[in-house]
Order: structure tokens, then C-alpha cells, then sequence
């Protein structure tokens, strides 16, 4: 029998706090991360508000190499400092395990420029191009022209999928193997599950996995808005995530990483490592269905969950805590409903569920990734964390959402929801040790 694979550190880079200490203590307060939009001007566009990490927060210190941030993306840049957190938690040494026993496995975006930098560099060339041919119709020789003369080479990796990953092998000499998960709002989640079985299946003793994204950017807000799927109650954005709740008008953007580091259980205990908690669970399935729209019918979701419980072994009576994809989206807050009823049955009026994107706002890719995490937080910390801005309830929706107020609950196990564009799904079941 393999061995069990566990969290020994936790990192996270999120619009509500920086470290597990303020994370959770910002899900136990309710707190929202939510604002007007600072890192652009965003008149004009239907939505100016998004759940963005603090701009004055100081991340380029987590880097071992600082002149190599540089060549970060934002969504690098704040893989690797939750990385580094995560690692420090787990006390784990430099030398402590083999390089090519240390794997990573990372969730990543993968629509559009990256940052603004990169954005604004293209833009830039485009209008200088304009300018040399004198026409604005697009000049493929002049754009050429002009963005090689505005443009580090090195500048191009930036938006290559693998390159977050690329850094945190770096950062942590991690020869191992290297895998990324592109798939959307299920990325981090998968990463996670993926990252346990190369343990399982023996490829490595311990990865670090999890997800990062920043799409906080010009492109990516008038993407999702063009696709109605963000919230554009602009006047009062602390309050405009709300999911499962009668009247949310869509999800809050955010930007951050979640980092977890895994362990074979033989290897974390003969290093004396603190066990956080144990990863007795995973299943991913598709919808085949549409490219933006979930299975009306909930198949694909509910499967993705009784496979993660049958992986482990699990009955529904034992999840004491689901922690939600929960978007604020009618359709997404329906069908998961939906998909819980179909897959606990007569149990699912006992079991609590929480969106915790009512406070960070939807992390995308990272998204899956930092809610593992807040089920670490509630079995180790014994609170489930709440739906902030539940006022009226949406009668499609009909589960125990803990509304707006933390709980205090012995919860031994717990369930991650990840149901991302493309019919993408995913979920995690977490154990205390």
C-alpha cells in the first residue's frame, strides 16, 4: 500500500492577506478584499472593481535572486513568494531531500497578456508601428520593427505556461518532475490532486503544488465582463461578491497564489515535520458540454465529487465542511447546489458549504489552490469560514451556506469544489491527522 500523502507548509499571496496567520484571520473576520481597481484606469469599462493583493506588499524579498524578478510575471512573482512561505513553514531544509525526488506541479492562467507590463510593451509597438507606416491598419514588418527595439528578449518567456513553474524549480533546485495545469478555475485544484499521485505512484517524496494568477488587466477584466460573468455592483464592491445569495449579478476578479507542500507521510515523519493535514482524496472529470456554460443537469460536477469520495474511501457522512467553487454566477451556484444534492443525497442538508470567493474575490487559476488551503485552516483551526454578503436567499440554492458568520466546528474532513470554462472539474478531500 503507498504511502499517505501530506501537507506539511502552506503559503499563500491573497487580496485579503499575506501568510496563513492573516489569511485566516481575515476568513474568520469576513472580510472582504474587494475594491475599486488600482492597477489601471478602468473608466469607462462595466466593471471597476476587483479583489487585487496589496500593491505596497514586498514579494521580490521572497526571491533568492532578486535581479531574476525581472523576468517574473506578476503571477510568478507571487507563485514564488507563496512557495517560499509554504517551504519555510515546512521547515524544509535545503537539504533535506534528494533535487530529483522534489517535483513541482502549479496551476496557471494562460488567457492573454500576463500583466500590465507586458500589455502596455505590446500596445506600445502597435501605436509606434501605426506611426511608422503611417496607417492603423496592422503592419506585421513595422510591428516587428518596433517591438524588438522596445522589448527584452527574455520578456517573450513571460507568458509562456511553464515558466511559473520554471521558477520555483529554480528558486528550490527542484530537479524532479515539472508539471502545469492550464485548466482554467480547476488549475490549482488539479495540481494538487496530480502533485499527490506522482508521491503515490513513487516519481517523488515531496512537491510543491498549488496554483498563481494575476489577470487583473485591461484584457482580462474586458474579457470576463464581455462574457457577462463578473459582478458590476461597482458602487459597493466589499459587498458585490455574493454567492449562492438572490440577487449576485456575477464574481469579483482576484489575483494570488496558494502554495502546498506534499509529502510522502514516511518521509515528512522521519524529518520530524509538523503534519498540517493529509490529501485522502482526489477526482477530476469534463462536462463535454460547453465551452462557458456547466451540464444543466449537474453529471459532471456531482461525478467529479463521488469519485474523490470513492478514492478515498469516503462516505458523505464523514465530510463535515465543503468548501465551494461557489462564483456568484446563477448558473455556477445552481448547479453546484445542484451537484452536491445529486452526489450526498439525504445528506447534503447536514453538511455545511461556504464560498469563500465572497472575501477573495475568484482567483481563476489559483483559485482551487488557496481554497485547499482554507480547508486546511478549517480542520486545523476547528472554524468554518463564512458567505459573506448572504442577505436573501435564492430558492434554487437550498443548502447551509454559513451565512456571513464564521462557526466554530470540530470538522474532520473536508471537501474542495473546483468547476472551471471548458467543463472542467476537479476536487479535493483533506483529512486531519
Amino acid at each position: 500500500m503507498p504511502d499517505a500523502v501530506v501537507v506539511t507548509g502552506v503559503g499563500i499571496v491573497s487580496p485579503i492577506g499575506l501568510g496563513m496567520d492573516d489569511f485566516s484571520a481575515a476568513l474568520r473576520a469576513g472580510r472582504s478584499g474587494a475594491g475599486p481597481i488600482r492597477a489601471f484606469d478602468c473608466a469607462g469599462f462595466a466593471t471597476t472593481i476587483a479583489a487585487e493583493v496589496e500593491p505596497g506588499a514586498d514579494l521580490a524579498r521572497y526571491a533568492d535572486v532578486p535581479k531574476a524578478v525581472k523576468h517574473m510575471s506578476r503571477a510568478s512573482l507571487f507563485g514564488v513568494a507563496a512557495a517560499a512561505m509554504a517551504r519555510a513553514e515546512a521547515r524544509l531544509a535545503r537539504d533535506a531531500v534528494d533535487p530529483f525526488r522534489l517535483g513541482i506541479s502549479l496551476g496557471v492562467g494562460g488567457m492573454g497578456p500576463v500583466d500590465n507590463e507586458m500589455l502596455r510593451g505590446e500596445a506600445e509597438a502597435m501605436l509606434s508601428a501605426a506611426e511608422r507606416s503611417g496607417s492603423y491598419a496592422f503592419d506585421v514588418p513595422s510591428f516587428a520593427a518596433a517591438y524588438r527595439e522596445r522589448t527584452n528578449p527574455i520578456a517573450a518567456l513571460r507568458a509562456l505556461p511553464n515558466i511559473a513553474a520554471a521558477h520555483l524549480a529554480i528558486q528550490h533546485n527542484a530537479r524532479g518532475p515539472s508539471n502545469t495545469l492550464a485548466t482554467a478555475c480547476t488549475a490549482g485544484t488539479q495540481a494538487i490532486g496530480e502533485g499527490a499521485w506522482l508521491i503515490r505512484r513513487g516519481s517523488a517524496d515531496v512537491v510543491i503544488a498549488g496554483g498563481t494568477d494575476a489577470m487583473i488587466n485591461p484584457v482580462g477584466v474586458l474579457g470576463f465582463g464581455m462574457l457577462g460573468t463578473l459582478s458590476c455592483r461597482n458602487g459597493e464592491p466589499q459587498r458585490a461578491s455574493r454567492p449562492f445569495e438572490r440577487d449576485r449579478d456575477g464574481f469579483v476578479i482576484g489575483e494570488g497564489a496558494g502554495i502546498l507542500i506534499l509529502e510522502r507521510e514516511s518521509f515528512a515523519r522521519a524529518r520530524g515535520a509538523t503534519i498540517l493535514a493529509e490529501v485522502v482524496g482526489y477526482a477530476a472529470t469534463g462536462d463535454a458540454y460547453r465551452i462557458t456554460d456547466e451540464r444543466p443537469d449537474a453529471s459532471g460536477a456531482a461525478a467529479a465529487i463521488r469519485l474523490c469520495l470513492e478514492s478515498a474511501g469516503a462516505g458523505t457522512s464523514d465530510v463535515g465542511y465543503i468548501n465551494a467553487h461557489g462564483t456568484g454566477t446563477v448558473m455556477n451556484d445552481r448547479t453546484e447546489t445542484a451537484a452536491i444534492r445529486q452526489a450526498f443525497g439525504a445528506a447534503a442538508d447536514g453538511v455545511s458549504v461556504s464560498s469563500t470567493k465572497s472575501m477573495t474575490g475568484h482567483l481563476l487559476a489559483a483559485a482551487g489552490a488557496i481554497e485547499a488551503a482554507v480547508c486546511i485552516i478549517a480542520l486545523t483551526q476547528s472554524f468554518l469560514p463564512p458567505t459573506i454578503n448572504y442577505d436573501a436567499p435564492d430558492p434554487a440554492c437550498d443548502l447551509d451556506y454559513v451565512p456571513n458568520v464564521a462557526r466554530a466546528a470540530d470538522c474532520r474532513v473536508a471537501l474542495s469544489n473546483s468547476f472551471g470554462f471548458g467543463g472542467q472539474n476537479a476536487c479535493l478531500l483533506l483529512a486531519r491527522t
